[in-house]
């Protein structure tokens, strides 16, 4: 039972510890996404570590008062989308932003010419990041080796938000149990979905919510699954030219039926030697650009610039 909230934001903050010395982080005081949710350090340097998108409702208001610019010392997204969105939306400080992508740590990648009986799908992300479109997508789908484990659930975020929240996706969840082709799981923790992932072959997420990255995504392609996604938010960056992306729609049967036709694409060339090569470059990409060790290195960089500034 997960009892307080892991969601990528926790995660990558235990990464930032793990790779970030521990004398340079007692300087600063580094909040994550919603602006003063601790108060503002009267000495240390404050940092927003923004990773929620600019129209969360916590968020735009403080953002939407340009006299709040100031009260922090760096602003740092999650990606170059969350950065350009804050821009033009809030005309935030740009002297004092810049961009540090989120990582992934110690992925095992999976056997990419292994011939199996069943074509096995991933689907992990939270209920409202389109677990309703893939499960109407997995109901379009003819080809009978193709099957779903579905671990999508609000409990990620703590019990207590499970407790709140959990009901009114319950539909969509005895939905999953009953479809042919779809093992419904739930949640299980991170590591567990990180250990697992070198036993699946695809990453499908009909994605509805504007992702300002996706950790996901990241640790699929380093396990080498092919990752079919919408080019919704700040995916496309995410996922560079490795995925197959689904343009995202507002009619959400119309976008099943699309992605349904893609899952069944991508499943009948798997193991072709061009998608090989295509996934074998795929987690040389992952490892080396999104590989913790090198996000840790740049933050270690940036703050020992910017205490060093502060001091003269």
């Amino acid at each position: 039972m997960q009892k307080n909230p892991r969601g990528g934001t926790e995660l990558q903050l235990e990464y930032l510890n793990k790779y970030v010395s521990k004398d340079i982080l007692d300087q600063v005081q580094i909040t994550t996404s919603v602006p003063e949710k601790i108060p503002l350090h009267p000495t240390k340097m404050n940092i927003l570590w923004q990773k929620n998108s600019y129209d969360q409702p916590n968020l735009a208001p403080w953002f939407k008062d340009k006299s709040n610019h100031n009260k922090y010392d760096w602003y740092v997204f999650n990606s170059h989308w969350n950065y350009e969105k804050f821009r033009m939306m809030f005309d935030i400080p740009t002297e004092k932003s810049l961009v540090i992508k989120n990582g992934v740590d110690n992925i095992k990648p999976r056997d990419l010419t292994k011939k199996k009986d069943k074509i096995k799908l991933i689907f992990h992300p939270t209920p409202w990041r389109g677990l309703n479109v893939i499960l109407a997508a997995m109901q379009f789908i003819k080809n009978s080796n193709i099957e779903l484990d579905v671990y999508s659930s609000t409990e990620v975020y703590g019990q207590a938000f499970k407790e709140a929240n959990d009901k009114q996706w319950q539909e969509l969840y005895d939905q999953a149990k009953t479809l042919p082709n779809v093992n419904y799981i739930g949640y299980k923790p991170n590591e567990y979905i990180k250990e697992h992932l070198h036993e699946y072959d695809i990453f499908a997420y009909p994605c509805i919510w504007e992702e300002t990255f996706c950790i996901s995504a990241i640790e699929a392609m380093a396990a080498g699954l092919y990752v079919i996604t919408t080019d919704y938010g700040a995916l496309y960056e995410t996922c560079a030219e490795f995925s197959s992306y689904v343009p995202y729609q507002g009619n959400h049967l119309t976008l099943a039926r699309n992605f349904a036709f893609a899952i069944e694409a991508v499943a009948n060339n798997l193991t072709s030697e061009g998608i090989v090569k295509h996934l074998e470059r795929q987690i040389d990409y992952t490892n080396h650009f999104y590989n913790w060790s090198k996000q840790g290195n740049a933050w270690t960089q940036f703050l020992k610039g910017a205490l060093d500034a502060r001091s003269k």
